[in-house]
């Protein structure tokens, strides 16, 4: 079941595809790209369903989705804007495996462990307990709480997207040191 929809727009459409550890689809949603790098595409998509109240932020339904999805970072970002005057209501991010981006489709190994940043800067760490239960790799395990931490750096020092740009800083020196580091503890460099 999907939460989200593609806004209106000629942008090429894109199928988000949320998969389990096993590699089992879970959901799926339409989107269309704004942008394709190397190493990662933007996308857009709608919040469809009715009104979720989680604590910590609403989602309701036509909330904007601004969404960065990588293949060779652990975790993807989305920027969501409110359905009503589309000020920033906070980034909802998610420890993944690096994604699978193809021509039409975006998919991504979800490892449970979720992060909310709020416009405010304050940061919620989400599901820890679902992801302490998965059945990983240790390697698996030590790249996602990699990911957790690069995060949360992130955030703390306001770096994009967490600044509300609407960009992720490529050629951000930090970022490189830290997807090196996590190649060696992997083993993948």
């Amino acid at each position: 079941m999907s939460n989200l929809q593609p806004p209106i727009s000629s942008l090429q459409p894109i199928t988000v595809r949320k998969l389990n550890v096993n590699g089992e689809q879970v959901w799926s949603y339409s989107s269309v790209m704004l942008e394709r790098g190397p190493n990662y595409v933007r996308l857009e998509a709608r919040f469809s369903r009715e009104t979720i109240d989680l604590d910590y932020t609403v989602f309701e339904k036509g909330d904007r989705f601004v969404e960065w999805h990588f293949s060779d970072r652990w975790y993807n970002v989305f920027e969501v804007h409110s359905a009503r005057d589309d000020r920033i209501k906070g980034w909802y991010c998610n420890v993944t495996k690096p994604a699978a981006i193809e021509e039409g489709a975006v998919s991504a190994i979800d490892l449970a462990l979720d992060v909310w940043i709020g416009p405010d800067g304050s940061i919620r760490v989400l599901d820890e307990d679902e992801f302490a239960a998965l059945d990983l790799a240790e390697a698996d395990r030590r790249a996602a709480l990699a990911a957790l931490e690069e995060l949360r750096s992130m955030a703390r020092e306001r770096r994009p997207p967490f600044d509300g740009s609407q960009r992720m800083a490529a050629d951000d020196k930090r970022t490189h040191a830290v997807q090196r580091s996590r190649k060696r503890m992997t083993g993948r460099e």
